[in-house]
């Protein structure tokens, strides 16, 4: 069983909080700017597995893509899919694989969702209080962390009891 969503990575700044000591303002470097990508990911977190794609847009053709690529990793085995019900992945266009199958959660349960833990770990690791001055060294940064990250660290970030 696979959970699967996809996320906005872009080049405006997310700042976070943190501890200083009493007394002193500190700088943070931010930057607007509205060029992003999305990271579309499914992740297991019984075994630790991520299958992730860096893609342009949220639509069902970067869906298609993702879900062929998907397949094509995973032929060998039957998969099961749970997402959430936005309309990209509930498309009528919608490549529909023999190993896959898509289970749409109810509508407003991301907590039923573990990626939406692996997000927050992905973006608190990689984007914030960081500036990038182009999607390149933001590509980057995501591609540090996917070849830092371990199976172990996956499933306890995406820890759930009820799978």
């Amino acid at each position: 069983m696979w959970f699967f969503d996809e996320s906005r990575f872009g080049t405006h700044s997310n700042v976070g909080h943190a501890w200083y000591p009493t007394g002193i303002r500190t700088a943070i470097d931010i930057k607007l700017g509205y060029e992003n990508f999305y990271l579309y990911s499914a992740v297991n977190p019984k075994t630790g597995e991520e299958f992730s794609l860096i893609l342009p847009k949220v639509n069902t053709s970067c869906m298609n893509i993702f879900l062929e690529q998907f397949s094509q990793s995973y032929k060998s085995k039957k998969i099961v899919i749970v997402m959430d019900g936005a309309a990209w992945h509930q498309s009528n266009g919608l490549l529909v694989t023999d190993n896959i199958r898509n289970i749409i959660l109810p509508p407003y349960s991301p907590e039923l969702n573990p990626v939406e833990k692996f997000w927050q770990y992905i973006k608190d690791k990689t984007i914030k209080n960081k500036v990038f001055d182009n999607l390149d060294l933001l590509e980057d940064a995501i591609a540090d962390f996917f070849n830092t990250i371990t199976l172990d660290n996956i499933k306890t970030i995406c820890n759930v009891t009820y799978i």
